[in-house]
């Protein structure tokens, strides 16, 4: 027993953090280099001591032991070379090991004159002090395993005599032992058998804690019962900490419950049962130890299969009281809910039949016509009785790419609003409207409710309105141009009365005024003839690029006479469907009228570019802009601001972009005016009936 106890306290007293400073010795002549190595090996484990000559390190050896030496060869008096030696010399300092830092020559022959007088390495100044630090700590951790090593060797020799001693006392009182403890174990082998001493200490453990517990046999030997049995419970049914007293005083072969500490600090249940037996007057005690985990899982969802049975027994029962009253409630509410559908019924009906569109419900299924309204019937010229849940082709369609699509295609199976279609009465009649559809189930049957606006009457006022302005706008032209030409007509009637008059020749001069006034009225006639929409046109792929870069040194010439200056930026774009003539007289008209808009030294600002589908070319000046009140007259015939202007450059300008399907946006503001002609890709293409792209 005593023996145990001694190798406890042993075992506690080398496996505790080890607190000893360590001794540390540095040497060298210059203070600088001690200071800088104090400053690499500062540590609170370490006691560092400097020396600034090897005599002064000679006798710090003399006061006290060393884990490692770190000295300087070149030093006044004693060098390192010569206080190395010494210090080998010395029986009780040999062991010491020394590591040389020098600043000297590294040749292989002062290497050798250290590792012969006794060095352990070599460290070159300057040196790298995380390498130095790791040397000392490797060397430090050598000293304190060879310190720990000869106290350990002490500690067994002071020992040895009295193991022996106790080994021999025991072996007659465990050959007794063992016998009286087989018997009882032979009785449990199924649980762990422990037995103990009146103190509590183990003195011996079966197999079965193994599994039990996750110790070795060997590992409790000598341990306290608490360190696998922590917790009972006594007679008053509470868990308390095991004692000395609750061991000894807990009723003979009763099975009291506890609480087990695995070797992981696990816990779990078990059932304990403590038998009691005397050898040579010295009480043994024999504890069998079961796991009842299982057992207690097993009744804890016991008790939650009971508790939740029980619940769900209170819940059903104030379920069933609370759908009784649920019932009446909704009884209510279905009578409710039954005179409101009523009510909605009636309510859409009248609205359904009152409504001056036409509106059908269709099956979509099958093409039954479910209902039609007033409405339907008297636009139609059909007769009810010839419609209700009949199956007919009725001619409801929209063009699409020169294609008409009838309602029975399956391409109407989406909902539309206001699409332009025309269908057809009974008498033949093509009507027009605009088509909306909405799906809806009646009776578990999927159908369409069809409403149709019809425009017939709007659409004939409409072309109606479009003639009647159009010969305003022919009238309204027709002055302007009888307005514009008159006066050069005029110049030419009175220079050729004055020469019937005269029998003098015409002068050249007023015979070449004469001849300008002739081209001006010519040209108004040219440029109205440009606003024909059936003219022409000669259209083909081409890069619009090319057709600017062609025309870009003209308009660069006409900005140079006049103080200005052009700026271009063509980006890559995709060939287009156009007139070359048409798109350079529509890019002449903007590029001269932005550089008449500018003052001496501006600047027109010429780029085209891609934008998703569309090539954009912007033509912008640096003028003082548009005035709010003629923005909205831009591109009116014979509308202009200049003094000798025809307005009709920019009307040529939005003819042109109109049969290239392109659309012309202006910007103004007092920095200019930008004019953005924006050309589709691929002009021809259409969206389908659901707004989307082929």
């Amino acid at each position: 027993m005593k023996y145990s106890i001694q190798q406890k306290n042993f075992t506690e007293k080398i496996n505790k953090p080890d607190t000893d400073i360590i001794n540390i010795l540095m040497v060298d002549d210059l203070k600088e280099n001690l200071v800088a190595l104090e400053a690499v090996l500062s540590s609170p484990s370490y006691h560092l001591v400097t020396a600034r000559s090897g005599e002064e390190a000679l006798k710090c050896i003399l006061k006290q032991d060393f884990a490692v030496i770190l000295l300087d060869v070149q030093m006044p008096g004693l060098n390192g070379f010569e206080t190395a030696k010494l210090i080998k010399s010395r029986k009780k300092s040999k062991n010491i090991p020394i590591i040389f830092i020098t600043a000297i020559s590294q040749d292989m022959e002062h290497v050798l004159q250290g590792y012969s007088v006794g060095a352990i390495d070599y460290i070159f100044k300057p040196f790298n002090p995380e390498t130095l630090k790791q040397k000392v700590e490797q060397f430090v951790k050598i000293y304190k395993n060879h310190t720990e090593s000869l106290k350990h060797s002490e500690w067994k020799k002071s020992i040895a005599l009295e193991e022996v001693h106790t080994v021999l006392n025991r072996t007659a009182f465990d050959l007794y032992k063992t016998e009286t403890i087989s018997k009882m174990v032979n009785e449990t082998l199924m649980d762990t058998i422990v037995t103990f001493d009146e103190s509590g200490t183990i003195l011996s453990i079966n197999p079965t804690v193994r599994k039990m517990f996750g110790y070795y046999e060997g590992e409790l030997i000598g341990k306290h019962l608490t360190t696998i049995l922590p917790v009972v419970k006594q007679e008053e049914e509470r868990m308390v900490p095991l004692t000395t007293h609750s061991i000894t005083k807990t009723p003979q072969g009763k099975i009291v419950e506890g609480v087990g500490l695995r070797k992981d600090q696990n816990r779990f249940p078990v059932d304990v049962q403590i038998a009691a037996a005397t050898i040579e007057n010295c009480p043994l005690f024999v504890c069998t130890i079961r796991d009842v985990t299982e057992r207690k899982e097993i009744e804890k969802i016991k008790n939650q299969q009971f508790n939740l049975l029980k619940r769900v027994v209170e819940e059903r029962t104030l379920d069933l009281l609370s759908t009784n009253e649920k019932l009446k409630e909704e009884i209510k509410e279905r009578k409710k809910v039954a005179d409101n559908l009523f009510v909605s019924h009636e309510r859409f009906k009248k609205i359904f039949e009152a409504s001056p569109c036409l509106m059908a419900i269709r099956s979509v299924e099958n093409g039954r016509f479910i209902d039609v309204n007033k409405a339907w019937l008297q636009f139609t010229g059909y007769d009810y009785e010839r419609v209700k849940n009949q199956v007919f082709d009725w001619a409801l369609f929209m063009c699409m790419d020169g294609k008409r699509i009838n309602i029975a295609d399956p391409r109407w199976n989406v909902t539309l609003s206001n699409v332009k279609v025309n269908y057809q009465s009974k008498n033949g009649e093509m009507r027009s409207g605009l088509l909306s559809t909405e799906f809806i189930d009646i009776q578990d049957e999927t159908c369409v409710l069809i409403l149709v606006n019809d425009i017939t009457e709007s659409e004939r006022l409409e072309k109606e309105m479009l003639r009647l302005d159009r010969l305003n706008l022919i009238g309204e032209m027709a002055a302007g141009i009888a307005h514009e030409i008159r006066n050069p007509m005029t110049t030419v009637h009175g220079f050729l009365q004055m020469w019937k008059t005269n029998s003098e020749p015409l002068s050249p001069i007023y015979i070449d005024i004469m001849l300008d006034e002739l081209n001006r009225a010519n040209s108004i006639i040219k440029e109205f003839l440009t606003l024909a929409k059936n003219k022409a046109s000669n259209k083909s792929k081409q890069s619009l690029n090319r057709i600017l870069e062609a025309i870009l040194p003209l308009i660069t010439a006409e900005a140079n006479l006049a103080g200005k200056g052009v700026q271009y930026d063509f980006q890559p774009c995709p060939e287009l469907l156009i007139d070359e003539k048409e798109i350079r007289q529509l890019f002449l008209n903007l590029a001269l009228n932005g550089l008449e808009a500018m003052d001496f030294g501006g600047e027109l600002n010429v780029r085209t570019y891609c934008e998703e589908d569309r090539v954009i070319l912007e033509v912008q000046d640096a003028g003082i802009g548009i005035a709010p009140d003629n923005l909205d007259k831009i591109g009116t015939p014979f509308f202009t601001t200049k003094e000798h202007g025809t307005g009709l450059g920019l009307a040529v300008c939005y003819s042109v972009a109109d049969r290239h399907h392109a659309k012309i946006n202006v910007q103004t503001g007092q920095d200019g005016t930008c004019f953005s002609i924006c050309f589709n890709v691929e002009p021809d293409k259409k969206t389908d009936i659901t707004g989307e792209k082929p």
